[in-house]
C-alpha cells in the first residue's frame, strides 16, 4: 500500500507560492540565473548579453552583464538610426542589420 498524500490545514499553512512572474509564466527564473552566473575558472569575466525590446513605437537593442551598479552597458534606439544612414523604416525587421551598426557606435560613445 503506497503513501497516500494529504492535503490538509497544516499542508496549505506551510506553502509557500511561487513568484508572481513564474505563476503566470513570464519568466523563467532558471535560464535567467544561467545568463547571469559565470563560470569558476573565469574569474571577474564579465557574460554579455545582447537584448532587444520592441514597444510599439521604438526598437531598443542592448548590451548587458550583471554588475552591482547596473545590468546595462550600453543601448542603441532605433530613433538615432539616422545618424548611421538609415532614414525610413526604423522599427521593422528591414532595419535590424543596421542596429548592430548603432550599437556598436554606442560602445565607441562610452566615455570609459
Amino acid at each position: 500500500m503506497g503513501f497516500i498524500k494529504v492535503k490538509n490545514k497544516a499542508y496549505f499553512k506551510r506553502y509557500q507560492v511561487k513568484f508572481r512572474r513564474r505563476r503566470e509564466g513570464k519568466t523563467g527564473y532558471y535560464p535567467q540565473k544561467r545568463l547571469v552566473i559565470q563560470d569558476k575558472n573565469k574569474y571577474n569575466t564579465p557574460k554579455y548579453k545582447m537584448i532587444v525590446r520592441v514597444t510599439n513605437r521604438d526598437i531598443i537593442c542592448q548590451t548587458a552583464y550583471a554588475r552591482i551598479e547596473g545590468d546595462i552597458v550600453c543601448a542603441a534606439y532605433a530613433h538615432k538610426l539616422p545618424k548611421c544612414g538609415v532614414k525610413v523604416g526604423l522599427t521593422n525587421y528591414a532595419a535590424a542589420p543596421k542596429w548592430k551598426d548603432c550599437l556598436r557606435l554606442g560602445v565607441q560613445d562610452q566615455p570609459w
